[in-house]
């Protein structure tokens, strides 16, 4: 049986902006982020939400707060039909809160300015709505599992990506397979993050959704590209000029701020030189990454014991400014936002300084398509302001990268290291995505074909289809993950030394086969409540059954039957009206079931644990004592103590010779019926049997097959018999041995042991 996944982008397929996957597998649909394209406003920047049923979606996983990846969430979960539940760290939900509100604090003036948002429709969401969207968000750890109880097995776990505070990637299993949806991730440590850590714990993913923002390119080391950063600002503000740092409110800022306030601290000659961060969150912000500063790296923590590191020297934060009114005639250093220059206090400061040579502007993260800040980065001589009419641009634009995304050397690495069978490249543009896609089929043309895994880098809206071989395997689980012990191995002594012997190829399991949500495992009865939500448990049945007999012909039949009855007697008073007189007898068949007789007149009870043997045996049992009371054999010894038998012992027959007898006549006319002419000779406990078999029709008498078997009963009470058979004909020796054998067999008491 095949299964099919299905993974269509909804946004940032052959882009960067409004990442948005959508996957779905064996019945369950999830939702990997919702974010805005920067370089749009309104619902232009939305992701392609027509191609999906909101209401379908089970999940929604957000890997951290970058508006690129969580800012259409209000808005998907509050005017939409979606129900399905959202998931994502703890720093990442109380960032979204403060970044959200902001980024609806910018569409409302935008509106309210008469720009390009016109529209009610164009806010994505009101506060209420933003709201009642976060009060939807729930949270997931770092390495903690999390599993929905869905038909379709569905669990996942977030693993740090190192991006952003709370950033993450998630590995989730889901119908026997794997997928690792990586996000944003960095695998450089820098001054306050760490770095993203591989998913060591298990197998490598069925299907790796990766990004592929900087394709081919190649980072320049961290001390260069400090070295430019810093030095790039201080020619700017010894030349008498003010430096613009557009930067996102929350991430990569607060890795530049601890870079410059540093510098600063080591050049006094900058001191008097004031360096601004301009935004409304700049507390609170602050103040969330204090509250998680154990989320950072060894040196963030290790300063927090001695103070605040994030309590900067040199850095004066800035709740609000009114441009117009901002005195800059001197040189100064001012971090605002948005990142992408299209909006809000960084636009309006770039408006007002751009057409001075004096001036500068450093891009210090990845710059998208479509916004001001991409545009900036090709050195055009005029620009547009947010009122619309053209300037020149005569100021410094200087770019150093030091937003948090791997470059290719990193990203081959990892996705060499977590060995997928197959990729689908997301979060890149179309050319740096198609030559990071050509890099890695390059390198993985080395590799036998059958090793290769397949590439993908769909654009929006087109879907990859992925079939796979639904996997028919169980993990062995507890005890019987316990290879049992061999005194003829050579290293016995060794096993015994080991807390857990690993069990060897060809090692019997015998346990139980437990299958939940696509996962299979074989346990030990014992280590049932240990590794599965199931117990043991037993149903015992008791059936009373109508019985006048005595309890003497309830033995005789019973013994016929089984062999090996255990039989216990309890005496009772004499005044208890409704017991027998030979008081209570148990009857135990082997451990499965039990007739007690004597204890209720007229009245036979069978209890058993309920299985499929002791249900037949106890069916069995039922239609016995029916039987027992109605047969002549039961009349008879009601009527004398004797065995039921057509005739009387003649004297000196013991009681096993007669029914010694019995067997062999049986015998005798099982080999009449079958070969017509047989002769038999009793003796005690033995009999002899010739059988005559013509050639043909025409032979004469002495031409005919002569076989002659004898069986002698050794115990008669065991059904035991010593069977030989003579004949120059193996065929018919053959034939006649069988069907002794099968009398013998089927005269014989059950064995109950």
């Amino acid at each position: 049986m095949e299964d099919i996944m299905t993974i269509t982008p909804l946004g940032s397929g052959q882009e960067v902006g409004r990442s948005c996957h959508l996957l779905t597998f064996r019945g369950t649909t999830i939702l990997l982020d919702c974010g805005i394209h920067p370089g749009y406003d309104g619902i232009a920047g939305l992701p392609f939400f027509d191609r999906v049923d909101p209401e379908q979606v089970d999940v929604l996983l957000v890997t951290h707060f970058h508006l690129d990846h969580a800012a259409s969430l209000p808005y998907f979960t509050e005017r939409t039909k979606f129900k399905g539940r959202i998931f994502m760290t703890h720093p990442t939900k109380a960032v979204i809160r403060l970044l959200l509100g902001d980024y609806l604090r910018l569409m409302t003036m935008k509106k309210g300015a008469g720009g390009e948002l016109t529209q009610d429709d164009d806010v994505l969401y009101t506060e209420a709505e933003l709201q009642s969207c976060v009060d939807k968000i729930e949270l997931i750890d770092y390495h903690q599992t999390i599993d929905l109880n869905l038909p379709s097995g569905l669990k996942f776990h977030a693993l740090n990506a190192g991006h952003v505070l709370g950033a993450a990637m998630f590995f989730i299993e889901i119908g026997g397979r794997s997928v690792l949806y990586t996000g944003d991730y960095s695998m450089e440590e820098d001054r306050h993050l760490m770095a993203a850590e591989l998913p060591r714990y298990h197998t490598s993913p069925d299907v790796l959704i990766v990004e592929s923002t900087y394709g081919v390119q190649v980072h320049a080391s961290r001390a260069e590209r400090e070295a430019r950063f810093t030095g790039t600002i201080e020619r700017i503000v010894s030349g008498g000029g003010r430096c613009l740092i557009p930067v996102f409110a929350l991430g990569r800022a607060q890795e530049l701020l601890l870079i410059l306030d540093e510098y600063w601290k080591d050049h006094p000659h900058l001191q008097s030189i004031p360096i601004y961060y301009a935004s409304k969150m700049a507390s609170r912000a602050l103040r969330v990454y204090q509250t998680y500063a154990n989320m950072m790296n060894a040196r963030i923590r290790s300063q927090m014991d001695l103070g605040n590191p994030f309590s900067f020297s040199h850095i004066r934060n800035l709740k609000s400014i009114d441009v117009n009114t901002f005195d800059d005639r001197g040189p100064s250093v001012v971090f605002a936002s948005p990142g992408m220059l299209q909006s809000g206090v960084s636009r309006q400061l770039f408006d007002r300084w751009a057409s001075d040579p004096k001036n500068g502007c450093l891009i210090a993260g990845y710059a998208v398509e479509h916004t001001l800040a991409k545009e900036i980065m090709s050195q055009p001589k005029e620009v547009v302001t947010l009122e619309g009419r053209r300037q020149p641009l005569n100021c410094v634009v200087d770019y150093v990268s030091f937003s948090a995304h791997v470059d290719f050397v990193q990203n081959r690495d990892f996705i060499t290291s977590v060995d997928p069978r197959n990729i689908i490249l997301v979060h890149g543009a179309k050319e740096e995505m198609g030559r990071l896609k050509g890099a890695l089929m390059l390198q993985y043309n080395k590799l036998p074909e059958n090793k290769r895994p397949t590439i993908a880098m769909p654009p929006n809206e087109v879907e990859v289809k992925l079939i796979f071989t639904r996997r028919r395997s169980a993990k062995v689980m507890g005890k019987l993950a316990e290879a049992p012990a061999d005194d003829n191995d050579n290293q016995v002594e060794e096993n015994k030394a080991k807390a857990v012997v690993e069990p060897r190829e060809g090692d019997a399991v015998r346990g139980i086969l437990v299958t939940q949500q696509n996962s299979s495992k074989i346990v030990a009865p014992e280590d049932l409540s240990t590794y599965t939500p199931l117990r043991v448990g037993s149903v015992s049945s008791r059936l009373h059954v109508p019985f006048v007999g005595k309890i003497e012909t309830l033995r005789m039949f019973l013994g016929e039957m089984f062999r090996d009855i255990e039989e216990t007697r309890e005496d009772i008073e004499e005044d208890d009206d409704g017991a027998d007189d030979e008081g209570i007898v148990t009857f135990s068949i082997g451990s499965q079931v039990k007739v007690i007789s004597g204890k209720t007149k007229g009245v036979a009870t069978v209890e058993w644990d309920c299985s499929p043997v002791g249900d037949v045996i106890a069916d069995s049992l039922v239609a016995l004592i029916m039987h027992a009371q109605s047969s002549a054999a039961s009349i008879r010894l009601t009527a004398q103590p004797c065995r039921h038998r057509a005739k009387k012992p003649r004297e000196g027959d013991t009681e096993s010779q007669t029914t010694a007898e019995e067997h062999l006549r049986a015998v005798h006319q099982a080999l009449t019926d079958q070969f017509l002419s047989v002769e038999a000779t009793y003796e005690a406990t033995k009999g002899t049997f010739e059988v005559k078999l013509d050639a043909n029709d025409n032979a004469s008498e002495s031409d005919g097959l002569v076989c002659t078997a004898t069986v002698e009963f050794e115990n008669i009470l065991d059904g035991n018999a010593k069977v030989t058979v003579e004949c120059e004909d193996e065929k018919l020796a053959t034939n006649v041995r069988g069907c002794v054998h099968n009398v013998v067999a089927a005269s014989a008491p059950i064995a109950m042991n």
